[in-house]
């Protein structure tokens, strides 16, 4: 079975969800599929001397020929939304002539990242469609409701043009689309009160490889020594995006109410090189420390390095989203402090499991509050993240995530 993709990002660039990506990936070799995939040059998250290795590498046979990876030439992705707006276009713009030209393809599978690529992988579908004389079947993979992520983070409004814009676009996704997998219930919801027919929808949240991704005891933990933490102290840490939309602000705000408290420290995981901007702001913070993100490899002494980790963002961002980070953090036991929308799916998922502490967005006095109830009662702390591994142990699998995703995909393929 050859199934094409049409990715914004590709190995070796980092985004927040790759392990998702290399854990289905496992899953799909296993099970035998073939993936073509037409990407662009590398440019998030690499140094200058991978992304000129890149520049050379047109194609590349992976996985004893299994990933067969068709590289073309595309300028750096910027901080300028219009300058990325306009390198995405032109992504799209060579990945639909690309991938219309694509040889034996029996199924397109595309993500929710950028927005654009529901409406690329609809347009390549009807062009093979026609050339094969077939139907050939696309499964959507939404994690980001959009537009509704732009007008809930105030980046525009309902009514506006992008909005309209947005939403012919979302509908056009929706329509073209033979199966659409969701992470919750309430994408599940939004999507079906915009018409998108129940039967059409499948829900399989986010996973974690709870083999890989493991609890390390703070003396084992080379990471303490590496970036010359002192081990006494009580760490509460966030890694991922330094975005407005993740709540950056909140929590550089609530370290900054917590300076006269040299026990505890606020350690922060980011893009260091592009967000000079947030390493000036915590200049004069004696509690707080930011380091580069690591790799995926190293996630498991990231998260252990905290006695709370933060997943967070802006109000009216959290929607039906649970970032994949959360299970990440549970996996390591290490509690959760939220900063999020109240009532959503992971607001409930936190309170219901009694796995960390939750705190309404950009509230930092609460998350202040939360973080000093945490020190003051280790004991309850530790205990909130233990029950979250044993969360992810039971109901957030692996195995059985991936293979939710190769069913959809077989019945897919066969029904057509």
């Amino acid at each position: 079975m050859r199934i094409l993709k049409l990715p914004g990002y590709f190995y070796p660039e980092q985004i927040s969800s790759s392990h998702l990506t290399k854990d289905l990936n496992e899953a799909y070799l296993k099970a035998g599929f073939t993936f073509v995939n037409y990407v662009p040059t590398p440019t998030r998250g690499i140094s200058d001397e991978v992304r000129k290795e890149y520049k050379t590498k047109k194609y590349e046979e992976l996985d004893g020929g299994k990933v067969i990876v068709h590289r073309f030439s595309m300028f750096r992705e910027g901080k300028n939304p219009i300058q990325r707006t306009i390198r995405y276009v032109l992504v799209n713009i060579i990945q639909y002539f690309k991938g219309s030209s694509a040889k034996d393809i029996d199924l397109i599978l595309s993500g929710s990242t950028p927005p654009t690529q529901g409406l690329l992988c609809g347009l390549v579908k009807k062009r093979l469609s026609k050339r094969y004389g077939k139907e050939v079947p696309f499964v959507y993979n939404l994690q980001d409701v959009f537009p509704d992520s732009l007008v809930n983070a105030k980046m525009t409004k309902k009514g506006s043009l992008i909005w309209k814009i947005g939403r012919k676009i979302e509908d056009f996704t929706y329509c073209s689309a033979d199966k659409i997998i969701v992470i919750s219930e309430d994408i599940k919801k939004n999507i079906m009160d915009k018409g998108v027919p129940e039967e059409k929808i499948e829900i399989i949240p986010n996973w974690i490889d709870t083999k890989k991704v493991v609890p390390i005891e703070r003396k084992d933990n080379v990471l303490f020594d590496e970036l010359n933490l002192d081990r006494e102290k009580f760490y509460v840490t966030y890694a991922g995006n330094l975005g407005t939309a993740q709540g950056i602000d909140t929590i550089i705000e609530t370290a900054r109410l917590m300076t006269e408290n040299a026990a505890i420290q606020v350690v922060l995981f980011g893009d260091v090189a592009n967000k000079k901007d947030i390493v000036e702001q915590i200049k004069g913070l004696p509690n707080t420390a930011i380091f580069p993100l690591q790799p995926q490899s190293r996630v498991s002494e990231v998260y252990s390095i905290g006695d709370l980790s933060i997943v967070a963002c802006k109000k009216n961002v959290g929607g039906g989203a649970v970032p994949s980070k959360t299970f990440s953090i549970m996996a390591t036991a290490t509690p959760i402090l939220l900063s999020f929308d109240k009532d959503t799916a992971l607001w409930n998922l936190i309170q219901a499991h009694d796995c960390g502490y939750v705190t309404e967005a950009e509230n930092p006095v609460a998350m202040k509050n939360a973080i000093l109830c945490a020190f003051s009662d280790t004991n309850e702390c530790r205990n909130k993240g233990l029950r979250g591994r044993s969360l992810v142990e039971t109901s957030y699998d692996k195995l059985k995530g991936t293979q939710k995703y190769v069913d959809v995909i077989y019945s897919l393929v066969t029904h057509h």
